[in-house]
C-alpha cells in the first residue's frame, strides 16, 4: 500500500482550524460595522477557515491509488486550491504550479489584518509546502510562487530562513534571462506558432522578486535584469493606444521580435482584460522600485485605456477580453478587476496628482465585488469571489472562481485600508 504523505498532518490541521475558527469568533476588530475592509475580512476568515476544511478533507480523500499515480509521473503533492470543476468540485495543484503561491498569500494576509498566530501558523504550513520550487528554473512564475507566499512570510515575520528560499529562488529566475534578447524567457512550450523564446505580459509582476532581492542583498544584477526585462516588455509588448499584446515571440539568438500573439485572449490583436491588469501593475511596481519616469507615464496611459474603454461595464469589472465579439453576452475577469484595484491603490501612494481618480476607480470596484460578485458563505469550497475566466480559448475556468481574484481581493482591501490609515505600503 502506497501511504499518503499528507494524511498524517490531517489531525493536526483540523485541530488548528478549529481554534483557528474558535478564536475568531472573539477577535473584536476596531473599526465600525460599515467598514468594507472589516466586512470583507470577516466574511474571508469564516469562508478561509472553510476552504481549509474543503482542502483537508480533499486531500484525505485521495485515494492511494491516484497518489501512487501522481507519484509514477513525477508529480509533487498537491498543495493549494486553484479554482473548481464545472461540477463544482475543488482543483488542487502541487507547487509546481503557478498559481501554487497565490493561497500561502492569502493566509499571510488575514495574518496581516488579524495578528493572529493561528493564521501565521496556518500561513506558515502551506507556505514551506513550496520550499522546493526554489530550484525550478523550467518556469517564470518564480515571483507568483514564492514572493506571494514567502515574500509576504518574511515581510511580515523577518524570518530569516524565508528570506534564504526568496535569495535562491532569484537566483533561479534569472538564469532564464538572455541578454540578447533583454527579457526573462516565459515559457518553454513551443505551441502551435512554434515559438522560440516567448515572453508574456504577466511576467511584469515576476520582476518583483528580483527589486527585493537586489535591496535585500546590494546586488544589482537581479534589478539590472528586471530594467532591463521591463524596458524591452515597454518596447515591444504594447499598441499605440497602450492595449498590451499578451505574447511577445522573440529569436534567442539575435534577439529580434519574431511575432506577437495571443494565448489566452480573444485573437492577437484583442485586449485581454486580465493582460491589461497585469501590464498595469507591472509598471506600477517598477516605477516604485527605480523610480523611473517612463514607467509611471505607461501606468497612467494603461489605467486610461482600462477606464475609457466603451466596453468596460459600469461597475468596473471588465468582460474577459474587451474585444470579446459577444458582449455583454461574455464572461466577466474578476481576477483582472482585483489586480487592477490593488495596482491602483498603489499608485494613489505614487501619483498624488491622480489620487483621487485612482481611489475612486479602485473603491468602485470593491464596492461593487463585495455587493454582487462575493460567493455565499461556506460555498464554493471557500473560495472568495465568483466570476473569473482563466483561459476562455480552451474552455479553461470559465465563470469559475480564481485563487489569484482572491489574492489580490485581499491584497487590495489591505491597501485601502493602510491609504486610509495613512500607513505606508
Amino acid at each position: 500500500m502506497f501511504n499518503n504523505p499528507l494524511k498524517a498532518r490531517g489531525n493536526m490541521t483540523k485541530k488548528i482550524i478549529m481554534a483557528l475558527a474558535l478564536s475568531f469568533i472573539a477577535f473584536a476588530f476596531k473599526k465600525d460595522d460599515t467598514n468594507i475592509v472589516k466586512d470583507n475580512f470577516e466574511f474571508a476568515a469564516k469562508q478561509l477557515t472553510y476552504a481549509l476544511e474543503e482542502i483537508t478533507l480533499a486531500i484525505a480523500n485521495e485515494s492511494d491509488s491516484s497518489i501512487h499515480a501522481r507519484s509514477e509521473k513525477g508529480w509533487s503533492e498537491l498543495v493549494s486550491p486553484r479554482s473548481l470543476e464545472p461540477d463544482g468540485s475543488l482543483i488542487m495543484v502541487p507547487s509546481k504550479d503557478w498559481c501554487s503561491g497565490f493561497f500561502p498569500g492569502e493566509l499571510w494576509y488575514m495574518y496581516e489584518y488579524t495578528r493572529s498566530e493561528q493564521w501565521k501558523n496556518l500561513a506558515h504550513r502551506r507556505t514551506i509546502a513550496l520550499e522546493r520550487e526554489k530550484y525550478n528554473a523550467t518556469t517564470h512564475d518564480m515571483g507568483f510562487k514564492m514572493y506571494c507566499s514567502y515574500g509576504n512570510a518574511y515581510r511580515l515575520t523577518g524570518d530569516t530562513v524565508y528570506r534564504d528560499v526568496l535569495l535562491k529562488s532569484a537566483k533561479t529566475l534569472i538564469k532564464r534571462f538572455n541578454p540578447v534578447v533583454g527579457s526573462i524567457r516565459s515559457w518553454d512550450f513551443g505551441n502551435r506558432y512554434n515559438w522560440k523564446f516567448p515572453v508574456i505580459i504577466d511576467n511584469m509582476l515576476n520582476l518583483e522578486l528580483l527589486f527585493w532581492a537586489t535591496k535585500e542583498t546590494g546586488d544589482s544584477t537581479f534589478s539590472n535584469i528586471a530594467i532591463t526585462h521591463a524596458n524591452t516588455t515597454l518596447k515591444n509588448h504594447f499598441r499605440p493606444d497602450y492595449s498590451s499584446y499578451h505574447v511577445v515571440d522573440y529569436d534567442p539568438k539575435t534577439g529580434e521580435v519574431r511575432n506577437k500573439y495571443t494565448h489566452q485572449g480573444y485573437s492577437k490583436e484583442s485586449a485581454w482584460a486580465r493582460g491589461q491588469a497585469w501590464g498595469l501593475y507591472g509598471y506600477m511596481l517598477c516605477y516604485r522600485e527605480t523610480g523611473k519616469q517612463e514607467y509611471l507615464v505607461q501606468a497612467q496611459k494603461i489605467a486610461t485605456y482600462i477606464f475609457s474603454h466603451a466596453n468596460l461595464p459600469n461597475d468596473l469589472i471588465p468582460y474577459w477580453d474587451y474585444d470579446a465579439p459577444e458582449i455583454p453576452n461574455e464572461p466577466k475577469d474578476v481576477s483582472a478587476a482585483t489586480c487592477t484595484a490593488s495596482a491602483l491603490y498603489s499608485l494613489c501612494d505614487l501619483d498624488k496628482e491622480n489620487a483621487q481618480k485612482y481611489k475612486k476607480w479602485a473603491d468602485t470596484i470593491l464596492e461593487n465585488l463585495t455587493r454582487s460578485y462575493r460567493a455565499p458563505l461556506h460555498s464554493n469550497k471557500g473560495f472568495l469571489l465568483l466570476h473569473s475566466t482563466g483561459a476562455k480559448p480552451f474552455n479553461s475556468e470559465v465563470d469559475q472562481p480564481l485563487v489569484y481574484a482572491d489574492y489580490y481581493f485581499l491584497e487590495a482591501l489591505l491597501k485601502k485600508d493602510k491609504l486610509e490609515k495613512g500607513v505606508n505600503f
